[in-house]
């Protein structure tokens, strides 16, 4: 097995390398608006620290979100290409989930990204691996009663300690727990879903209403 793990979802742009027993090189960087710009060196990058070439790869692991139109878009375009090329699967993770499995904690607590317009995307998790409710997305005011008393981790936690007093790291999502995530469920039969998006909301971009038609009759 060798994993290539990716995920654009968030600020960072983050890479990882899993042989099937460890994370053999990885590339973190932060950075909201070059994703495209950043995502292909940081895959050399991976790839030449691992001393391997790119057609040794035996699996692509995408972070499928929740995140932004636009920069989520990168990561999954980038893996769902490179799986074509390389004739190898695509397997899709909750790019949540990755940041609970980094969290590594042991009792109930909250994930919680910045979703932006002061809203997050957020989950809650019995344990580092264990989902159990599905991604939603709301101002945090509106879900207090829900986290109330519980640890989180994520950008999104960090920036309204209002609702998580219980802050901390890990910030963003690490290509290296996505790995870690995918290879331990591939090793133990588990199927992983499709690269597909999710977005839980519209993109901020939209077709103008009323607008004129100026082509031709």
């Amino acid at each position: 097995m060798l994993l290539l793990a990716l995920d654009t979802a968030t600020p960072a742009v983050t890479v990882a390398l899993h042989d099937g027993r460890d994370v053999i090189a990885s590339s973190s960087q932060v950075d909201a608006r070059r994703h495209g710009e950043l995502l292909l060196p940081a895959i050399d990058r991976v790839l030449a620290e691992a001393g391997v070439r790119l057609d040794a790869v035996t699996g692509i692991v995408a972070g499928i979100g929740p995140g932004p139109y636009t920069g989520l878009r990168v990561g999954l375009m980038t893996a769902d290409t490179f799986g074509l090329a390389l004739g190898v699967p695509v397997h899709g993770v909750c790019t949540l989930d990755g940041l609970a499995c980094a969290a590594d904690l042991e009792g109930p607590f909250v994930v919680a990204t910045d979703a932006r317009r002061k809203e997050v995307y957020w989950a809650r998790y019995a344990d580092s691996r264990t989902r159990v409710t599905d991604p939603a997305v709301d101002r945090p005011a509106d879900i207090a009663e829900q986290v109330r008393g519980l640890p989180a981790v994520g950008a999104g936690a960090l920036l309204y300690p209002d609702t998580f007093p219980k802050a901390h790291e890990p910030e963003h999502v690490s290509a290296a727990a996505l790995a870690r995530l995918a290879a331990k469920k591939l090793a133990a039969g588990e199927e992983l879903p499709p690269p597909r998006p999710l977005y839980l909301r519209r993109p901020d971009a939209q077709v103008p209403k009323n607008y004129k038609v100026v082509t031709p009759k």
